[in-house]
């Protein structure tokens, strides 16, 4: 089975571009802490910009596995980042899979 990653993407005017294999909470949350020191943002003003609580922050850059799926991409969103998805198939714009149906 080939393996999937999830590629945190981060940039910013200014801010070169880094790109992150993720393969865990833990991960993740070393990713965005690194991202929003180099664009000098505090957690409550990170939280504000992302529309969390600071606890949120302070959870997902702790690494907890059980953050919102929404509100990380609200945090990645504020940063200027962008998740991509390598090692899976190609999805078309309707969000429908190729070939397959839903569920299976």
């Amino acid at each position: 089975m080939p393996r999937v990653y999830l590629l945190l993407i981060i940039s910013r005017t200014g801010i070169r571009a880094a790109m992150t294999s993720i393969r865990s909470p833990q991960q993740l949350g070393a990713a965005l802490r690194v991202a929003r020191k180099q664009l000098g943002l505090t957690q409550p003003q990170l939280a504000l910009a992302a529309g969390v609580g600071v606890r949120f922050i302070v959870d997902l850059e702790a690494g907890k596995p059980t953050v919102r799926l929404e509100n990380v991409l609200r945090v990645i969103d504020a940063l200027g980042g962008e998740i991509q998805l390598n090692g899976l198939p190609s999805v078309p714009a309707d969000g429908q899979r190729q070939g397959g149906t839903h569920g299976a």
